[in-house]
């Protein structure tokens, strides 16, 4: 799991040994901290909200948001409202659908957060219903509210650039390709992608 530093250090241990660049990312930048989320249905309203905004913007719009729905969020409220009135709440028309998917997936019982399948594709295949969640979202969420071992968001573009920087391609790999390349790092996948972020971010903060 990455979700303490005893079990995420134990996967970053274990790609060193597999990866040479992993190997010297963490001699040269320290090792990262476990990044986490709350699973369940806010984390996802979270990221609803947060599209494509700025991390303040996104803040504003969710306490105009819990403001008028409260916190946990009243999804049948949610769903009811009209888009005027979700509006009102910092939502636009387009992240209101969002919503209103989430919440009557939740509702329904045809998404239940507490007992997500095991298999990781299987977890995507679900979250993914959701209107607004990709797949990209549907690995965030599994990798840091569910803590994850091997989920690898290889459609990251952070993850592409650096993964590519630290074994020296002379491109940056497609998602197909990284994919491909990841495969060797299983079943700490979800540590690569912890460690390819702490370095990107470090070399970012370098400059």
């Amino acid at each position: 799991m990455v979700r303490t530093a005893q079990s995420l250090n134990a996967s970053l241990d274990a790609l060193a040994k597999r990866e040479k660049a992993f190997k010297r990312v963490l001699k040269s930048h320290g090792r990262p901290e476990p990044r986490l989320s709350e699973p369940g249905v806010e984390t996802l309203l979270r990221t609803i909200v947060g599209q494509q905004v700025s991390v303040a913007a996104a803040r504003s719009m969710w306490n105009k948001l819990i403001a008028k729905y409260g916190q946990p969020v009243d999804l049948a409220a949610l769903i009811e409202a009209s888009d005027e009135q979700l509006r009102e709440a910092g939502l636009s028309r387009q992240k209101a659908s969002y919503t209103r998917s989430l919440a009557g997936l939740v509702l329904s019982g045809e998404l239940d957060l507490a007992h997500l399948p095991e298999d990781d594709e299987e977890a995507i295949a679900l979250l993914i219903r959701i209107k607004g969640i990709g797949r990209w979202s549907a690995e965030i969420y599994l990798l840091f509210a569910e803590a994850r071992d091997d989920i690898w968001p290889a459609g990251d573009l952070a993850v592409q650039i650096e993964i590519g920087r630290l074994l020296g391609l002379d491109e940056r790999p497609s998602e197909k390709q990284l994919r491909e390349l990841a495969e060797a790092w299983r079943p700490h996948r979800g540590a690569a992608a912890v460690l390819a972020w702490h370095s990107y971010n470090s070399i970012g903060t370098a400059l």
